[in-house]
This record gives structure tokens, sequence and C-alpha cells, in this order.
């Protein structure tokens, strides 16, 4: 029966089949309806980048340093960094559809036609629209910004002029980029790519069209790769996407239809990836009220001059240009309240995005297995 599903998936790169997709073997049970359930266990991400603590008051000290990632990444520049390049991208598009005098410029309008973000995919797409956490907007890495774009003449033009240079012999767009490292206070910089997706219209040779660039071409895209930091930029969007309170939610919908649209096709890479999603996803569940319950034990340490002293409080603001703004401006007692109030709105987030996540995962769940009924299969996950 386990032909359902790969029992195999990849990890981070590209057909490395790392992840088992393997039930509990001395729970898998045939119940008197003849109906086989196999259960898995949750699942926490393999982070080379944190690992979680086991102690609240650590796991306090990581959420507030900014160290307190439940997810990986796949790539080494910060998403804040490759988001600009592709703002100025944006810009310059929507510059050249202003100026009908300019030689692209209906280029550049019908580029546009479906919005300054339909030109942009994965990652970065998210990012710009704002359809996850700020702890994943800060903490998220890559290493290229994949774009949408059919007049290839006009994205080879901007390219040139905002400093990409393509490389002959790889055929990429490439350009150095630099950024402040906030742990170490070094400078770093990185070979930034920019994929034209429009290059390679069967995706991983699967015969998966790539439909566009909204959200839920996205989410299908996702599931369909699945790779451990894909299935994690699912998980960030469905907590903060699937509001529980709000019945009608647009996103929510749109969350639900690329799930469906996914789980119909019956394909074993897809059953998988939702099983694996589900399994990461309760495991979230789970971090996200330790997080909360923590925040709510220890957010008073805040006040504490011995445990954060001025030195320490610059340090915790060094991720924000807000947060070291604040402190510049008004001085380390006025941080210390306005850190407080963000840990007290936090708190109550974790939870909020705890229960949204098992909501929709619950729902992921009720799908999946819902296209396997004809099987007389059923998927748990349990802890």
């Amino acid at each position: 029966m386990q032909t359902l599903w790969d029992n195999k998936a990849d990890v981070l790169i590209k057909g490395d089949k790392l992840r088992d997709i393997l039930p509990i073997q001395n729970r898998v049970y045939e119940d008197d309806n003849g109906i086989v359930h196999y259960l898995f266990n949750k699942l926490d991400f393999e982070n080379p980048r944190y690992k979680i603590p086991k102690r609240n008051y650590k796991l306090f000290t990581k959420f507030l340093d900014g160290g307190s990632r439940n997810y990986p990444s796949d790539g080494n520049i910060p998403l804040d960094i490759v988001a600009t390049e592709a703002r100025i991208i944006i810009h310059e598009i929507q510059n050249i559809a202003l100026d009908q005098g300019h030689p692209y410029f209906e280029d550049a309008r019908e580029t546009l036609r479906d919005g300054k973000y339909g030109i942009i995919r994965g990652c970065v797409k998210i990012y710009l629209e704002k359809y996850t956490t700020r702890d994943w907007r800060r903490k998220r890495f890559t290493d290229d910004i994949d774009f949408w774009i059919f007049r290839i003449k006009l994205f080879e033009f901007i390219l040139k002029k905002n400093g990409w240079i393509k490389n002959n012999r790889s055929k990429e767009w490439e350009k150095i980029v630099q950024w402040n490292d906030y742990n170490s206070n070094q400078i770093r910089s990185a070979k930034l790519i920019a994929s034209n997706d429009l290059n390679q219209r069967i995706d991983f040779t699967n015969g998966y069209h790539l439909e566009g660039a909204h959200l839920i071409n996205i989410i299908k895209k996702k599931i369909l790769r699945g790779h451990d930091v894909d299935l994690s930029d699912i998980i960030n969007i469905a907590m903060v996407q699937y509001k529980i309170e709000k019945e009608q939610f647009f996103e929510k919908k749109i969350l639900i239809k690329a799930l469906k649209e996914s789980a119909n096709t019956r394909n074993s890479r897809i059953i998988s990836n939702l099983i694996s999603l589900c399994r990461y996803a309760y495991a979230i569940c789970d971090y996200l009220k330790r997080v909360g319950n923590a925040i709510k034990l220890y957010k008073d340490l805040i006040f504490d001059k011995i445990e954060y002293p001025e030195d320490q409080l610059r340090k915790l603001c060094r991720y924000s240009s807000h947060w070291m703004g604040y402190l510049v401006n008004n001085g380390t007692e006025a941080t210390r309240s306005m850190i407080y109030s963000y840990l007290i709105e936090q708190e109550h987030a974790k939870n909020i995005y705890s229960e949204n996540l098992k909501a929709f995962t619950d729902h992921v769940l009720n799908i999946l297995n819902e296209k396997l009924v004809h099987a007389n299969v059923i998927f748990e996950i349990h802890n």
C-alpha cells in the first residue's frame, strides 16, 4: 500500500531523497471496516542554523535575540537584501511604463499587466507581498530572484542598467551584493542570480507547468517540488493567512483551492509532501505554543538591567532599523518599554499562529484522506 506515496523525498537539494516518509511500523493497523490506518509522528525541521532549546528560558532569549528559527533555509543571502534588488528592477519597469518615449514602453506596460508583484515568484514574492510572519521575513535566506517576464529584451536591458552581468558559461545573470552580518558585525558579500523562469517552462522535467507568480501557483509548485524549505514557506504563509476567526477569508480560500488541486493529482510525490507538510506543521504548532509560553514567563526580564544592560539592549536592536532608530532617538528605558510591548504582542501572536496552523493542517489532512478513501487508507499524525 505504500506505493501510494514515495518513501523518500527531497530535503534541500533537488533529487537528494533524504527525508523518510515512513509510518510508525508498530502503530499501523486495520480497523473493523477494513480501513488501514498509517500513523506518522510529528517532525521537526533539521535546521543547521538553529537547534530548538529544551529550556523555556533559553527559548525566550533565542527568540528575543533573533535566533528562533523553526524552519530551514536554502540560501546564503538575507532575503531583505535580495528583495531590495527585486524592488530596484520592479521600480525600473514602472518608470519605463510611465515614459511613452521609451523604446520599451509597451513591453513594460504589458509586463505589469498583472501587477508589479506578478513578475516575481518564490520566496521573494512572498516577502514583497508580506504573505507571512515578521520572523520569516527577517530570517529567510536565498541565492536568487525568480522572475516571470515575457519581454526578454526589457528584462536584460534593466539588468544591465543596474549592475547585473551575464555569465556566458552558465547563461545566468549575476550580481555581487553586500550586507552587514549582524552576528559578526562584518561586511559579507555573495553572488546573487536573476533567473527568468520562462526559460524553463517545464519544471524539474516532470511535466508541471509554471502557471504564474501568484500565491496559488507558488503553493502548488512548492507542494510538488517539496524541499523542506518549500514546505516551511507554505507553513509560514498558512499560519498568517488561515485565520480561523474569518470563515470567508480570501487567502484562506486560495490556499485550500491550491491544496485540493494538488491532492487531486494523486501523484505519489505530492502525497508524500502533503504527509510531510502535516508532520512538520503539527510540530511547529507545538513549537509556537512553547515560544508563546516562554515569552509569557520571561518577558519582564527586558526591564532587568543586569540581564539586559545597555550594551546588550543595543545588541538586541541590531536586526531592526526601526528598533535601532528608536533606541537612538528615545534612549534605553523607552526602548525597553517598546520591546516589552512587542513581546506582549508576540506572546499572543504565537498562540494565534499555532491555532491558525492547526486548523489549516487539520484541513490538509482531511483533504488528503478524502482523496484516498477509495484505497481504504487513512493517514494520522501522532506525537
